[in-house]
């Protein structure tokens, strides 16, 4: 191989390695800045849905608390699958009735 076919193969390999890391820092600044949640989901300006609160287990297994219109429910999310514990009515705080 002569040199110029060499820089050649080089000159590619960088150029690939820089779009591939300019793909990567829009992706961080996009998750960084809340863009892809903008993006995908509810568009209406009230949502039905919220997480309430998150208990990690163990790295593998954790407990979500989801606020879907006028329920609660508690499911346990883990790699062997997912699992609704536990649904309730929410409960009605003084600050949700203003």
């Amino acid at each position: 191989m002569e040199s110029a076919e060499i820089f050649t193969y080089l000159r590619a390999a960088f150029a690939l390695t820089f779009v591939v890391g300019l793909i990567f820092l829009a992706a961080i600044i996009a998750k960084k800045s809340g863009w892809d949640r903008k993006l995908v989901g509810n568009k209406s300006s009230q949502k039905r849905m919220q997480v309430m609160e998150t208990l990690y287990l163990d790295p593998k297994h954790r407990l979500v608390m989801v606020k879907c219109d006028d329920l609660e429910h508690i499911l346990m999310l883990g790699v062997g699958g997912n699992l609704v514990v536990s649904s309730n009515p929410a409960k009605v705080s003084v600050s949700d009735e203003k």
